[in-house]
């Protein structure tokens, strides 16, 4: 018999509602019948904001409360972006269906200089992330950079205020809230490599539960999910935190996989780098992963635990 009802948690951000409420919407056009509610829920992630994620627990912190909804039989799935979703899942759930990718780039902003390479020495660029600042630092020395946290529009709002000269977003946040002409500029991968599964949704639920899994396959994209299978693959060889200063991002070419990926020390000052390809996502993954340790990565992750 065919699901009548599917319950959605969600952080309460209007970026997670926003994301919530397009699987909603995608689902019920999928499934004659099925009503689908949303469950907003605040997380320690979205509590705690006077310290960065690295300190209080990582971002782990933003899915826990959600998985716990789904434990206790208050929702059926969650609802994620998939650069916050730790490289192992708790035992009983699994990625039911990872979306299709939205621009998985970061954004610069600024009302100040339109680049990063007109900010003069000294001023001040924001961002919550180890991996945007290392290698924003091994560009750009001479700029300072401080912790930026919250949600974007409280981002936004400390950027207007003047607290920060530019900061650094993910595109796909300000794409799907409306907030593109907010954009001075998309860095280039080469620029900034995105943290793994950066622009796609993720949606967890149960193991156990077939009938979920059967409906949430409709919404799954094949070659998005096997390139953030690759990427999440180097996050797990490396200790599986989503705070590490890591990037990797993976594209598909004919039925390849090219995956690029790096490890930086949070000044920039050492940040090393891998690609890898071919069929296998999780192999691609452990392949650069490899190539990583074998230049050094560990020793620079060591020095951050």
């Amino acid at each position: 018999m065919s699901i009548q009802r599917l319950v959605i948690a969600t952080r309460k951000s209007r970026l997670a509602l926003w994301q919530a409420q397009h699987v909603k919407e995608r689902l019920e056009s999928l499934h004659a019948g099925l009503a689908v509610e949303l469950l907003p829920m605040s997380t320690r992630g979205d509590e705690v904001l006077d310290r960065s994620l690295e300190k209080v627990g990582g971002k782990g912190l933003f899915v826990k409360e959600l998985e716990t909804a789904i434990a206790e039989g208050r929702a059926d799935l969650a609802v994620h972006s998939m650069k916050d979703v730790p490289a192992d899942l708790p035992p009983g759930y699994v990625l039911a269906a990872t979306t299709a990718r939205e621009d998985a780039r970061d954004a610069y902003l600024s009302s100040r200089f339109a680049s990063l390479a007109e900010m003069p020495p000294g001023a001040v660029l924001g961002t919550s992330s180890l991996r945007r600042a290392a290698q924003i630092r091994e560009r750009h020395p001479s700029l300072e950079i401080r912790l930026l946290r919250g949600n974007v529009e409280t981002r936004l709002a400390k950027l207007d205020r003047g607290e920060y000269d530019a900061i650094v977003l993910a595109v796909a946040g300000l794409v799907r809230l409306g907030l593109a002409a907010r954009i001075r500029a998309r860095l280039s991968i080469d620029e900034s490599l995105p943290a793994p599964g950066q622009g796609a949704l993720g949606i967890e639920c149960l193991a156990d539960r077939d009938d979920v899994l059967q409906t949430l396959g409709s919404l799954a994209d094949p070659d998005t999910a096997a390139c953030v299978r690759a990427e999440r693959a180097v996050s797990r060889a490396l200790g599986g935190s989503c705070t590490l200063p890591l990037g990797a991002y993976a594209v598909m070419e004919r039925g390849t996989i090219r995956l690029s990926a790096l490890v930086a020390s949070p000044d920039g000052r050492r940040i090393v780098r891998a690609q890898a390809h071919g069929a296998d996502a999780e192999a691609v993954g452990a392949a650069a992963a490899q190539s990583l340790i074998d230049q050094g990565a560990e020793a620079i992750l060591q020095a951050l635990r």
